[in-house]
């Protein structure tokens, strides 16, 4: 097999693998599982072949859209080092997934329906590492809102999945219509549709600052979308809804990561964009990543925290492509944040599993002796989540908040905020969730979960702890070299310190309901409230006078009025067409004498 092979594979085979389950093992849910999990393994080895090796192999590009002299789409598979580093992780997660679901899944009636979705889910995300150019973006980039719609709302006869699952697809839209505008505009104004064209023909738009500042936050759309930054982010909380295992995946290196990975690709268009550009994304990252920390305090269930989470540290990402010199930096933490949440979420669905599908933090409580391998594992994706020094997370965004430092001091200490609201919120879960009493039958019964669950977290733990560190990182990151201020330092560890002993004070005796409400932050700042009222009485106010209006006006007065005026004249007009020689002579001389009455009266 020739190295240059090597991205066809790892593009088609989730492709292939999900049309042999549907079309071929529509029934048979162990097969099904064995193909899926197959072809995933396939794409990640040779995903590590291609990272391992002295250089990347040569891909040519297949011609696709041509017509000369206006427009050409060639397929161009893009394999550089930003590339071969997504492509490592995304397929090494999926494949944690894919073997973890079989134990997750197990006796599900759904289950090769729910390998088909997770195969073409791969595929998209793998289309949208790969892509070369825009068009084939934007393609992949729809392809994984329609598979992530279908893994949502897998348990579709739930009425909440159904509901998340369109949620889901039609706030991706409102933020791809932006995208697709943005690209339009680059196209429009340099020729090319290329990631690489583009940035070669950068001069013919810079001379026009107020172009490229509407192309470039157009584009940004896509990753408001994607990446559920505020104000589209409420979909993303919503999406629990689905299986944990696509949870885990959609949060950690997939779906979300796609709007991160967007701006990385296009980083020199953002550093060559005026100045208002990185300012309105530092800021949306800036407020994003603390109001998600405010809503998560407050959550009961155990997958929405971590949901909040994710929003609050993609957030974090967003900021680094606005303060930091290169994009390597936002990846990074991309990096680390993939393994650490995935094992996070992978700890949820043991618990999950082990509850019989409870999700309620208050009632659980004395998981720690009934579960120690999951509670040993949730305690090292926390710690990698709120940056204890050790651990991946304390490299990746301590350097995040260490640029923010030197950008604006506004924005460092809503971050360091955003960081102390991290550390109150996963100590918080672990307190109420592992210390303490059991408060339901269901706790005190829990246990272990089966060995394919539970192998994965342990493989998890391991990048948690040292992806981070700096001979990994520098291996897989050119990242410049900082010197962290002391001011910094102190004020993330004062963050981590002062978290932990808030919800140590409030939570460690293990409490039988929350002793803190805060009904700003448990009904989420109100934003879902706004939507829904936005919905419901705008939108479907508006609906009801559109109705009214088309009923009365459109088809009772113009319509059905001019209908009867015709249908009046006909009527008048046939009383003139009776075929009868008499009612003709008397209408003849009826007219005569109507005209001589006329002629004498004047």
């Amino acid at each position: 097999m020739e190295p240059s092979q090597y991205p066809w594979i790892i593009l088609f085979a989730p492709l292939v693998a999900s049309a042999v389950i549907l079309f071929l093992l529509p029934r048979r849910g162990v097969a099904a599982g064995i193909v899926a999990i197959s072809a995933a393994a396939i794409a990640c080895g040779l995903s590590w072949r291609i990272f391992l090796a002295s250089e990347s192999p040569p891909v040519a590009p297949i011609p696709w859209l041509d017509i000369p002299g206006y427009f050409s789409v060639p397929i161009t598979l893009i394999l550089d080092p930003l590339a071969r580093v997504m492509l490592l992780v995304v397929t090494t997660i999926s494949t944690i997934v894919f073997i973890y679901s079989a134990g997750y899944m197990r006796g599900d009636e759904g289950i090769p329906r729910y390998y088909a979705a997770l195969s073409l889910f791969l595929f998209s995300m793998l289309g949208i590492v790969l892509s070369g150019n825009f068009i084939m973006m934007y393609v992949f980039w729809e392809l994984v809102g329609v598979s992530s719609y279908i893994l949502i709302g897998h348990y579709f006869r739930k009425d909440a999945a159904a509901d998340a699952a369109k949620q889901a697809f039609l706030v991706n839209r409102v933020g791809d219509f932006g995208f697709m505008l943005g690209i339009l505009m680059f196209w429009l104004a340099t020729g090319s549709i290329a990631f690489s064209g583009i940035e070669q023909n950068l001069a013919a738009i810079t001379l026009h600052p107020g172009y490229l500042t509407a192309a470039a936050l157009l584009v940004f759309c896509g990753t408001l979308g994607k990446s559920a930054q505020m104000p589209l982010h409420v979909w993303l909380p919503n999406s629990m809804e689905g299986p944990t295992p696509v949870s885990s995946l959609l949060h950690a290196a997939t779906m979300v990561a796609a709007g991160v990975y967007m701006l990385a690709r296009i980083f020199p268009v953002l550093a060559a964009s005026p100045e208002a550009v990185r300012e309105v994304i530092m800021w949306i990252g800036t407020i994003t990543c603390f109001a998600a920390g405010l809503m998560a305090t407050q959550q009961d269930d155990i997958k929405r925290i971590l949901a909040y989470s994710t929003i609050s540290q993609l957030g974090y990402m967003v900021v680094a492509i606005a303060v930091a010199p290169a994009s390597d930096v936002a990846v990074f933490h991309l990096f680390t944040h993939a393994f650490f949440k995935c094992l996070l979420f992978l700890c949820a669905g043991a618990v999950i599993i082990s509850l019989h599908h409870e999700q309620d933090i208050w009632k659980m409580g004395g998981l720690l002796g009934r579960m120690p391998l999951t509670a040993l594992c949730l305690v090292a994706g926390t710690l990698a989540l709120v940056g204890m020094p050790g651990f991946s997370g304390y490299y990746s965004k301590d350097l995040i908040v260490a640029y923010a430092h030197e950008g604006n001091t506004a924005v460092f200490w809503i971050t360091v905020g955003a960081a102390l609201l991290t550390s109150f919120y996963m100590f918080r879960l672990f307190f109420v969730a592992f210390m303490g009493r059991p408060r339901s039958e269901a706790a005190k019964h829990a246990r272990q979960a089966p060995t394919i669950m539970t192998l994965p977290l342990l493989i998890l733990a391991i990048p948690s702890i040292a992806a981070g560190y700096p001979a990994v990182a520098h291996h897989f990151f050119n990242i410049p070299h900082h010197e962290m201020s002391h001011i910094v330092h102190y004020a993330l560890l004062g963050a981590l310190g002062a978290g932990f002993l808030l919800a140590a004070v409030l939570y460690l005796r293990g409490p039988v309901k929350d002793p803190v409400r805060i009904p700003l932050f448990a009904n989420r700042l109100y934003i879902d409230n706004f939507y829904a009222w936005l919905v419901t009485c705008v939108q479907g106010g508006l609906a009801i006078i559109g109705s009214w209006f088309d009923r009365w006006i459109i088809d009772g007065l113009i319509v059905t009025g001019i209908a009867r005026t015709v249908w009046a004249t006909g009527y008048v007009l046939r009383l003139l067409q009776l075929g009868n020689l008499q009612a003709y002579a008397f209408f003849f001389g009826a007219g005569v004498l109507a005209v001589l009455y006329f002629l004498i009266s004047r």
